[in-house]
């Protein structure tokens, strides 16, 4: 998948990778006033295979009629169109957020370890992960985190793209997660890269999703070792903050190790925790 980098609010970044510089992802925070955006490709990123989908129609025994009324869809949830980056309770919290997963290996371990120190994360799925791994998905919410589309592709190029790519990348993510999760909610989309768009924004509002930003972004997807992810991460922090992990798009060992020594250090510094604001 790709890499991300974001720059706190208010700031500007730039990730120069294999020549390609990313620059239009900084529409993300257009009109918006703050917010971090930036992108390349992740270093070990593992491409997502989209497994062959079987769409699977509601079938009656023979010789029945089924006499059941179909279920009313549910009116999508109202959200803003702003990019969140705090979190919702304010005050001296953080939100923690986990990217590119579900993740058969390091999406258990994370899990693991946010019920070792009572966290609750946000997930920001990719759409064919949570396809292969609906168990996981339906673990994610078991036990009390929540959900977040983070599209099909992981395309960080698509702010470049039409607004019906964008809307299919959304959309189709979100009826993957959908379907994985049994129909839990998906309170956030979380453009790759921050590649978001004013369109973009409007499509995951208009379904219910608030789009989801980061304040620290402490450079896991670097693997640059975990002491400087645990170092880049206590120096970006502040009240409020939504802070970017991943636990999928590779091997996660760094991010895990600098998660198991940062969560105990944040509740040491009287920091809880909150989820975004939605």
């Amino acid at each position: 998948m790709h890499s991300k980098r974001g720059s706190r609010p208010g700031t500007v970044a730039i990730t120069a990778a294999a020549g390609t510089v990313a620059v239009g992802l900084l529409t993300a925070f257009l009109g918006t006033g703050s917010g971090a955006a930036a992108s390349s490709r992740h270093p070990g990123w593992e491409q997502s295979v989209r497994a062959a989908r079987v769409q699977q129609g509601a079938q009656t025994p023979a010789g029945k009629k089924s006499h059941a009324k179909p279920a009313k869809p549910k009116a999508p949830r109202k959200t803003g169109r702003g990019i969140s980056h705090h979190t919702a309770a304010g005050g001296r919290s953080v939100s923690l957020t986990l990217d590119d997963g579900p993740h058969p290996e390091w999406t258990p371990k994370m899990l693991e370890l946010l019920r070792q120190y009572h966290v609750k994360a946000t997930f920001c799925l990719i759409g064919p992960n949570a396809e292969q791994h609906p168990r996981l998905v339906k673990r994610i919410v078991a036990e009390g985190h929540r959900l977040c589309n983070h599209s099909v592709d992981h395309d960080t190029g698509m702010d470049h793209k039409s607004v019906a790519y964008q809307k299919r990348q959304i959309l189709d993510a979100k009826r993957m997660i959908d379907k994985a999760s049994g129909g839990a909610p998906v309170y956030y989309y979380r453009a790759p890269g921050g590649a978001f768009t004013p369109a973009s924004r409007r499509v995951a509002a208009e379904h219910g999703m608030r789009p989801l930003g980061w304040v620290v972004d402490p450079g896991d997807w670097q693997l640059p070792g975990t002491e400087a992810i645990v170092r880049q991460a206590k120096e970006q922090m502040e009240d409020g903050a939504v802070i970017l992990f991943h636990d999928g798009g590779g091997d996660r060992v760094e991010s895990y190790e600098a998660l198991r020594q940062l969560l105990p250090w944040l509740k040491e510094q009287g920091y809880s925790f909150s989820f975004p604001k939605a």
